[in-house]
């Protein structure tokens, strides 16, 4: 097979040397990637251990894992945006310095407070390290190289929250130095800069065209989506613990308000000859929408069945909870990654005659794997070989859910535009995340603390979670209809 690629002309900056080694690149911003990616879950089997340690009350713990999560998905779309004024190469290597000193200020925290700042710190550094990957690999590449280089993109996605899991339980079980939690962070700072190092001898530094110079940031629109993004995660992961007073409701609802004036100030503007925040040419490239809606409810059920089973695995107390330690907790998600990641790299050796049914047979393949989760686990038993395996189908459908749906909506999108389409992508897969531990969590704990039942909270967790993967089904079907 033969592989195109579209390498940056040696005349663009790279750390003073051209830009003719588009494979290094691509392991360097993906290796960034799966560095982000890993501390958005490496943080919960650490839990139990630094509210031990720091004293923490529920809140702040809550706080300690999600606050990262919050800064993480409020703040993709700005860096999204910067990285087309100023280059998204300069962003990437920008937000990678600041999540390595972030990773060391977390490490060496000494009190909760403390934590919880590095932690929102550690997001923002993502958030401007996550748009600018497929912005490069948009920029990078064309055709078959450039399909390839967004099936390893997937396939880092998928694998990252398992790694996450398994990461953060060998770490905590190894105990290194005695130092307990902190290696969970101390351990990005030597792989941050080794990546700083190579990725400012092969990340093309040069800054963007002109004409994409000179887009305003819109700071209206950025500042509209901010206050609406922060309203609506800040409820969803403190709720739970708040037992969801009125004002997680009333966050909610404005939320809403703040959506639709954004949608009408940018519809104004782009109607005036502005610049919205994301280009029209995005949202109405083919199959865009429904792509952002798939991705979101691949990632929400994805999120959902890992955090679920992994407190129905962990949990000690009384109903059925299994009490795995955290290095067995998360070897059980192993081959929910292996096969994820599996086929993210090789669906596009299928017949290209089936790839019409990849998508929404992925999504019905999973409802069915996490029922079949849900029935194997529900009298509380142990994992045995019909979980496994139905882990295992679970990952493979996700990827085929996920991966041509990521490709085929980027696929349209013009290299100008990258930079929008990555940070719609971005954000809604790390709200399919949020949501998707939120909204199951909240559920699975809710079910177990009224029944007293692990095993019934995770089996009607399973239920719900199977219902959501089939709307992944029922949106393409929806869609169709209204394009006939």
């Amino acid at each position: 097979m033969t592989t195109t690629s579209t390498i940056t002309p040696a005349g663009r900056a790279t750390g003073g040397r051209p830009a003719g080694r588009p494979g290094w690149l691509l392991t360097i911003v993906l290796a960034g990637l799966f560095m982000a990616l890993l501390d958005v879950f490496i943080v919960n089997v650490a839990a139990p251990t630094i509210q031990s340690d720091l004293h923490a009350s529920g809140g702040e713990l809550q706080l300690v894992i999600a606050g990262y999560t919050i800064s993480y998905a409020v703040l993709l779309i700005t860096g999204a945006r910067l990285g087309g004024r100023y280059g998204p190469g300069r962003l990437l290597l920008g937000g990678l310095a600041l999540f390595t000193l972030a990773s060391l200020a977390c490490g060496l925290a000494v009190g909760t407070g403390q934590l919880i700042a590095f932690r929102f710190l550690q997001g923002a550094g993502a958030s401007m390290m996550l748009p600018q990957v497929l912005s490069l690999i948009q920029r990078t590449f064309t055709g078959t190289a450039r399909a390839r280089a967004l099936t390893l993109y997937s396939a880092v996605i998928a694998t990252g929250a398992a790694a996450g899991q398994i990461a953060g339980g060998a770490l905590i079980d190894a105990d290194l130095f005695g130092w307990g939690w902190r290696p969970i962070f101390l351990v990005n700072v030597p792989i941050g800069a080794a990546l700083l190092f190579f990725g400012l001898r092969v990340v093309p530094l040069d800054r963007p065209a002109r004409t994409e110079r000179a887009r305003s940031l819109d700071l209206p629109g950025l500042t509209l989506l901010t206050a609406a993004v922060m309203l609506f995660t800040i409820p969803l992961v403190l709720g739970q613990e708040e037992d969801w007073p009125l004002w997680c409701w009333l966050s909610l609802a404005a939320s809403a308000v703040l959506v639709a004036l954004f949608v009408t100030y940018e519809l104004r503007l782009a109607r005036r000859g502005g610049a919205p925040l994301i280009s029209p040419r995005v949202l109405g490239s083919p199959g865009m929408p429904l792509a952002a809606v798939r991705i979101f409810l691949v990632m929400a059920t994805n999120s959902g069945v890992m955090f679920a089973l992994s407190l129905h695995l962990q949990g000690a107390e009384a109903g059925a909870a299994l009490g795995y330690g955290p290095l067995h907790a998360g070897l059980i998600f192993i081959p929910t990654a292996v096969t994820f990641g599996a086929v993210s790299l090789m669906w596009r050796g299928i017949p290209g005659r089936w790839h019409g049914l990849l998508v929404p047979g992925g999504f019905a393949v999973s409802a069915l794997a996490i029922l079949v989760m849900g029935l194997a686990l529900r009298d509380g038993d142990d994992v045995g070989p019909v979980a496994l395996v139905a882990f295992g189908v679970n990952g493979a459908a996700n990827a085929l859910a996920y991966s041509p749906t990521l490709t085929r909506s980027l696929a349209s999108v013009r290299p100008e535009d990258a930079a929008d389409a990555s940070g719609v992508t971005a954000m809604m897969t790390q709200l399919g995340m949020l949501v998707g531990i939120a909204t199951f969590g909240t559920l699975y704990l809710n079910r177990t603390e009224s029944t007293l039942s692990s095993a019934d909270g995770l089996w009607v967790t399973t239920l719900v979670l199977g219902v959501t993967a089939a709307a992944g089904v029922a949106a393409g079907a929806l869609n169709r209809a209204k394009t006939r």
